[in-house]
C-alpha cells in the first residue's frame, strides 16, 4: 500500500515508518499538520491515510471527513490515545475506517491496513466492545452538539488563532466564523476562551 503519514511529532512519523516499510508498505508522504495532509492527499491520492487524532489546525477527525472529497480513494486510519467512545463514534461518522490506539500500535497498524485495504473496519481491541455497546444505547447518535465546522472552529480558537485567522484557514468570511464561534459558546454554556479550550481538550482536539 501507498500511505500517507500525518502526526505533528516527527519521531512518531518516524516510528510508523519504520513499522510500514518493514511490512513491505511504502510511504508516499509526510504531513505534520491537518492542512498539510489534505494537500498531500489531494497530490499523492494515497490508498491510506494514517491520521493522528490530535493534529493542529486540522485534526485527524476531520481531515477524514475531507479525504472524502479530496482523495475519494484513500482510506483513512486514526491513531490515538482516546479509548472512549464518543472520539470512535466521531472517527466512524467522519469516514475512517480504522480506529488505532498509539498504545498498541506496533501490534495493530499493520493489520489495521490489511483489514482496511480489504473493505473491511478495524478497531483496536480497547474500543471494539465500547463501539458496540454505544450504538447499542444511543442508535450512534453523537453525544456531542456541534456541527464538524463548529468542532474546526472550536479547535482553531482553542489554538490560539484570533477569529479572523480561523475565517481565513477555512476560506469562510468574518462573520461567518464569528457566528460559529456565538453559537459554539452558546451550545456549550461557556463564556471565555478557557471554556473553549478546556471542551477542545474534552474532545482531543489540543493538547493541554
Amino acid at each position: 500500500m501507498r500511505v500517507l503519514l500525518a502526526d505533528d511529532h516527527a519521531l512518531i512519523r518516524e516510528g510508523l515508518r519504520l513499522i510500514l516499510e518493514r511490512a513491505g508498505h511504502e510511504v508516499a508522504g509526510e504531513a505534520a499538520d491537518g492542512h498539510e495532509a489534505c494537500k498531500l492527499a489531494r497530490t499523492l491520492n494515497p490508498d491510506i491515510a494514517v491520521l493522528d487524532l490530535s493534529m493542529p489546525l486540522l485534526n485527524g477527525i476531520d481531515v477524514a471527513r475531507e479525504l472524502r472529497r479530496l482523495s475519494p480513494g484513500t482510506k483513512a486510519i486514526l491513531l490515538t490515545m482516546h479509548a472512549d467512545r464518543a472520539y470512535v463514534l466521531r472517527a466512524l461518522k467522519a469516514g475512517a475506517k480504522g480506529y488505532v490506539l498509539k498504545s498498541q500500535v506496533s501490534e495493530d497498524l499493520v493489520r489495521a491496513i490489511r483489514e482496511v485495504s480489504l473493505g473491511e473496519v478495524y478497531l483496536s481491541a480497547g474500543v471494539a466492545a465500547s463501539v458496540v455497546e454505544a450504538y447499542l444505547d444511543t442508535g450512534g447518535a453523537d453525544p456531542d452538539p456541534l456541527t464538524p465546522r463548529e468542532l474546526q472552529v472550536l479547535q482553531l480558537v482553542a489554538e490560539g488563532n484570533s477569529t479572523k485567522k480561523a475565517a481565513k484557514l477555512l476560506s469562510i468570511s468574518l462573520k461567518t466564523a464569528e457566528s460559529h464561534r456565538y453559537r459554539i459558546m452558546k451550545k456549550l454554556n461557556v463564556h471565555d476562551v478557557v471554556g473553549l479550550v478546556r471542551h477542545a481538550a474534552q474532545l482531543g482536539l489540543v493538547r493541554i
